[in-house]
């Protein structure tokens, strides 16, 4: 054990040595927070109360985990079944909200996180602690949802994370857990650190770390069937909703904490649900995680669909901007944030009419919605078919794109310049069709001296850019050049050495047009090509 780390403690509300009496720890019974019970008596000189709670671990026996923290040294050890509190005030503003960050993270642990904070707090208030303590890391998102939610919800609580302060990498806490006897599933081989619950269990650690390996499944998943091992029929299964929340499956009625663990079940065995996601922390970190979540994948694809069935245009695509900002706000931990209140508002109104049957298959590794029913339904078969009706007034359509393609089309006639100046008479009349041509495409013409008479001389009218050793003449060439006035310049040299020091305004025309990023054509063949293309 490290006995000298760089972490200082900086915020009034860390636990300090000598200040901290009885801690109450939120126990997982994994490899952090197992090295943490003994970590926290030799350091801190404190009791240990040992929290697991129970959100519908699918891979934990909570059983088990009591009497592991008691066997480690915990003065006592409380299990809270909370999967109901879980399931009906957390996950199902998830549903509603099509829970999902930065692709298909349906959210499991930012979920979880305000409701552990929320049960530590009202556990130590209870059992006289002065101080919480978790397991998370100093460069996770876990440290701000747990730390913020609790001290909104206790000024005056005391937070200590062991994690951030002993210093100590993975490999040394697996040999200080080997070494002090603390049993933990981790091992050099299996590094893997997960967190679970019924909306998903997270995995990190190894391979999973580094986004350039791929991740060896086999070692890593713990619910999921890999889906080439996956059944070769698919399943077929129905969801009944009722105002955004599903109520039953294949019509058996159950309660939401109990659905979710069923098609959990279902899914896993198809190998639904898992995703290889890169994101981005809310401590600036990019990172990856391996995320397996059957329930939400399936509950969320149909919920997304019926939905969108039965909601406005319009309203699909607010609400998508609504889900994203929730989705931010929640992995950010800000649960009791105002905002998020707000667009729970707004997310509740539209789920009033989220009613109806999803039906899907499940298919190695896929959830496809294939048949959607409710009474509430926007569609109407005689407007949408393909088949001969009169239902849909067809009559009416070229009306309505002229109308709903105005401003498109409108926008396409904006005022375009080009700037002509071209050396000799030979290359002006090789180019005088070409030119005839930027008229007809709606350019505004503005042209040097001769090149602007030979255009007059043929009908094409312009305006005459003066030289720039006129300045006393507007428009003047150097003025319009640095206001970057022009679009396009065809600027055909006369190809004769000019004898003297000074620039020529052809010299300076080149330079502002690379200056100002100025489409630029010096060559007679490439300004028939570009016109000629114009034109189509």
């Amino acid at each position: 054990m490290k006995k000298d780390t760089s972490y200082i403690k900086v915020s009034s509300y860390e636990g300090k040595r000598g200040e901290v009496k009885k801690v109450v720890l939120l126990y997982s019974g994994g490899l952090d927070t197992s090295v943490m019970i003994k970590w926290i008596k030799e350091e801190y000189k404190a009791e240990v109360i040992a929290l697991a709670v129970d959100i519908g671990q699918q891979a934990d026996n909570m059983e088990e985990i009591r009497l592991k923290a008691l066997k480690l040294g915990a003065i006592k050890s409380i299990v809270i079944d909370a999967k109901d509190e879980f399931a009906e005030e957390y996950i199902a503003k998830g549903i509603k909200a099509n829970a999902s960050y930065q692709g298909n993270y349906h959210l499991s642990t930012p979920l979880g996180r305000p409701l552990l904070a929320k049960l530590a707090v009202k556990v130590a208030e209870e059992e006289g602690a002065d101080c919480i303590a978790h397991g998370c890391t100093g460069k996770g998102n876990d440290q701000v949802r747990i730390e913020g939610t609790a001290l909104a919800l206790n000024p005056d609580i005391k937070i200590i994370a062991p994690v951030r302060e002993w210093g100590m990498g993975r490999d040394e806490e697996i040999a200080y857990a080997k070494k002090h006897g603390i049993p933990v599933r981790q091992t050099a081989d299996k590094p893997y650190s997960y967190d679970d619950n019924m909306w998903g269990v997270t995995g990190e650690g190894g391979e999973i770390e580094n986004p350039s390996l791929i991740p060896p499944l086999e070692k890593i998943l713990l619910i999921t069937t890999p889906p080439e091992k996956a059944p070769n029929t698919p399943e077929l299964l129905k969801i009944d909703f009722v105002k955004g929340l599903p109520v039953a499956v294949n019509g058996k009625h159950m309660k939401l904490s109990e659905l979710i663990i069923c098609l959990n079940t279902m899914g896993a065995k198809h190998g639904v649900g898992f995703t290889h996601h890169i994101e981005d922390r809310v401590v600036g970190l990019k990172v990856r995680g391996l995320y397996e979540a059957p329930a939400a994948e399936i509950i969320i694809t149909a919920h997304r669909n019926l939905e969108k069935y039965v909601s406005t245009r319009y309203e699909n695509e607010f609400k998508t901007t609504i889900d994203t900002k929730w989705a931010y706000t929640c992995y950010a931990g800000l649960w009791y944030e105002p905002l998020l209140a707000d667009l729970n508002a707004y997310i509740e109104k539209v789920n009033q009419k989220v009613t109806g049957t999803v039906t899907l298959t499940l298919f190695k590794g896929c959830v496809e919605p294939v048949a959607v029913e409710t009474p509430n339904t926007i569609f109407e078969e005689k407007l949408a078919t393909f088949m001969a009706s009169t239902a849909f007034n067809q009559n009416a359509s070229p009306g309505f794109i002229e109308l709903f393609t105005l401003q498109m089309r409108l926008a396409q006639r904006s005022e375009k310049t080009v700037l002509l100046s071209i050396g000799k008479r030979k290359n002006k009349q090789l180019l005088l069709r070409d030119l005839k041509q930027l008229v007809d495409l709606k350019f505004k013409i503005y042209s040097t001296y001769k090149t602007h008479k030979f255009l007059k001389s043929h009908g094409i009218e312009g305006i005459l850019v003066n030289k720039i050793s006129q300045p006393q003449l507007k428009p003047n060439l150097l003025e319009l050049l640095k206001q970057n006035r022009f679009d396009l310049i065809i600027n055909i040299p006369t190809a004769a050495k000019i004898k003297g020091k000074e620039k020529t305004d052809g010299q300076i025309i080149r330079e502002y047009a690379l200056k100002n990023k100025t489409q630029l054509i010096t060559n007679i063949e490439v300004t028939q090509e570009l016109i000629n293309r114009l034109q189509k």
